[in-house]
């Protein structure tokens, strides 16, 4: 659907004869992706919301580095 509609935009350009960026995700993880869409559309996903104490945990094992230090 990424690459559809980054096509798609770049139809829409050619027939404006605008020029622009077009940026789009392409990853190589589409098996999950359809996993979970699957689930989703079964009915099978719930909504998870970390506590504050995961999120701390989750956050400490970040690596730090400049330009990302709290």
């Amino acid at each position: 659907h990424a690459i559809r509609a980054a096509i798609d935009e770049a139809l829409r350009c050619k027939e404006t004869g605008r020029a622009e960026t077009i940026v789009f995700g392409l990853t190589g993880t589409g098996y999950f992706d359809m996993t979970a869409y699957a689930r989703f559309h079964d009915g099978e996903m719930t909504d998870y919301i970390p506590t504050d104490e995961e999120i701390a945990a989750s956050l400490a094992q970040t690596p730090h580095f400049p330009g990302n230090e709290a």
